[in-house]
Formats: C-alpha cells, sequence, structure tokens
C-alpha cells in the first residue's frame, strides 16, 4: 500500500520566521492553514496513493483532515516534526503501507502530479529513498521511502545531506529529483516574494491577495 503523510505544525507555532511580513499570529496562523489546504488537496488528489494521512496536534488541522476525508492522526501534542513523521509512519505501517510519501504542509504549489512523479522514482516493492530538495537544495521538502521505515527522517538544517549520508550508511538506493512546485517552501519573506511572481489557483495565493501581500 501507498501512503502520503503530511507532517504539520500546530497552526499557533507556525511561520514565526514571517513575522516581519506577516506581524500578526492570526496572520501567520490564517497563511499556514492555507498552505495546509492546499497540500491536502494535492494529497488527496492523487490517484497513486492508497492512503492520505495527516499528523498534528492542531485541532483546527485535524478537523479540516477529516471532513477532507483523510485520516487524522493526533500528535497530542507537539513532539518535533521527526518524532511526529516516525509516530505517523508507525501508524502507517501498521495499517499495511509499505511506501510513505512525506509531505510538509508549506510547500503550496504542491501538486498531485508532483506526488504521483515522485511514488513512481521508486518501483513497487522496491527498496529506496527518493528526496525532492528545496530551491536552495538545502532541504528536504518530500521524502518517498519504500519501506516506509528504510530510513528514520531528519527534516531541519540541511536535510538533504543528512538523508543522503542515511542512504549511504544503510546502503539504500536513493535518487534526487528536482521538482519546481514542492521546491518552493513559504518560510521567509523572501519566498512570499517569489510566490508572488507564480499566479495560482490555490487557497495560499488567494489568501496573500486578499490581505495584500500579493497586487495585481
Amino acid at each position: 500500500m501507498r501512503a502520503v503523510l503530511i507532517a504539520a505544525k500546530e497552526l499557533a507555532f507556525a511561520k514565526t520566521r514571517l513575522a516581519s511580513a506577516l506581524s500578526s499570529t492570526a496572520e501567520r496562523e490564517a497563511l499556514a492553514e492555507a498552505m495546509f489546504r492546499d497540500v491536502l488537496g494535492a494529497a488527496l488528489s492523487t490517484p497513486v496513493a492508497d492512503q492520505v494521512a495527516v499528523i498534528t496536534s492542531d485541532r483546527r488541522l485535524l478537523d479540516l483532515t477529516r471532513q477532507g476525508g483523510a485520516l487524522a492522526l493526533d500528535e497530542e501534542y507537539p513532539r518535533g516534526l521527526n518524532n511526529a513523521v516516525r509516530i505517523g509512519t508507525n501508524l502507517l505501517i501498521e495499517r499495511g503501507a509499505d511506501a510513505v510519501c512525506t509531505l510538509l504542509s508549506d510547500c503550496p504549489l504542491t501538486t498531485a502530479e508532483d506526488i504521483d512523479s515522485v511514488f513512481n522514482e521508486v518501483p513497487e516493492g522496491h527498496r529506496g529513498a527518493v528526496l525532492v530538495p528545496s530551491g536552495d537544495f538545502s532541504g528536504t521538502n518530500i521524502i518517498v521511502r519504500s519501506p516506509a521505515d528504510v530510513i528514520g527522517t531528519y527534516f531541519g538544517h540541511l536535510s538533504l545531506a543528512r538523508h543522503l549520508e542515511a542512504c549511504r550508511e544503510l546502503d539504500v538506493p536513493c535518487r534526487v529529483v528536482r521538482l519546481n512546485r514542492p521546491a518552493l517552501d513559504l518560510d521567509v519573506p523572501a519566498d512570499l516574494i517569489e510566490f508572488a511572481r507564480l499566479p495560482s489557483m490555490t487557497h495560499t495565493f488567494s489568501h496573500l491577495a486578499r490581505i495584500g501581500m500579493i497586487h495585481g
């Protein structure tokens, strides 16, 4: 079984590095929710995945997950991104997942086509990992693992190098696949400027336009 796992922070703690552009907590929460809606929508639209799950401790995001028809995994309290992914992965393995595509909830341009293409880089039943790097080639914005726990995850500073090193140490076949849309994560104000140059039919673009961050 192929599963998608979206890991999302509590809205109140999300996007603090955007404070210079979005001064209020409410504005940042609304942006984080819009991005989550976009990523969840992409995951639910992919024909390749048999299961879509979200792990978070945020009540609002858990409700949105259930409303969308995805599996809501309650983290209960913030445990850190990699711990959350580990817990979510183990729960999906218990449900029969043999390959898991982990998405971060702050890459709103990600599409179902992107998710399909990354899954298809690992032939079904084969051992391996596929990494989609961030735009600066330091982070990892999507990772597919087959089996689902073939390596751990190391999201955070220089995660691409850390994932590659884990694959080397464990002799896990690994591919790095550059995809433009998932490469753009909205972490700092410069990311918002780049995002604004790429008009899209996303909740995120509509939200930023509505609050005056994007001008027609």
